[in-house]
């Protein structure tokens, strides 16, 4: 079998539900991925941060939840951010079929099956 990749999710803690969506992908047992996130509802201190920056460095990729609630959700911003500092592979997925916001910096896709396993197969 196949060594397990590890991706990192970002998104805005109102998209909480498609990031639940998102993780029930890896319970297939075909996709030997793993998907972790730091989602919280408090302030974003220092302790967190740091927390997010080792997930981030250990996880193989990070995938992006865009959606319009992106833009205001400091802590999204500052995952990426973290992300493209650790030098990790980004993929943006709109979390919404009807919701096509950019994220400066962010190339983003449709959600589909394909375009999420394209990504992690070149990890």
């Amino acid at each position: 079998m196949a060594d397990t990749k590890v991706v990192f999710v970002a998104f805005a803690i109102e998209d909480q539900r498609q990031r639940d969506f998102l993780k029930g992908q890896s319970l297939h047992p075909r996709q030997p991925f793993e998907f972790i996130d730091m989602s919280v509802k408090e302030a974003y201190d220092s302790g967190w941060k740091d927390k997010v920056r080792t997930r981030i460095r250990r996880s193989h990729g990070v995938i992006v939840l865009v959606s319009s609630s992106s833009f205001n959700s400091s802590g999204q911003k500052w995952e990426i951010a973290c992300a493209k500092e650790e030098r990790k592979p980004i993929r943006g997925i709109w979390a919404y079929s009807n919701d096509r916001t950019q994220v400066p910096g962010v190339t983003t896709y449709e959600w589909s099956d394909k375009n999420i396993s394209d990504f992690i197969n070149l990890l």
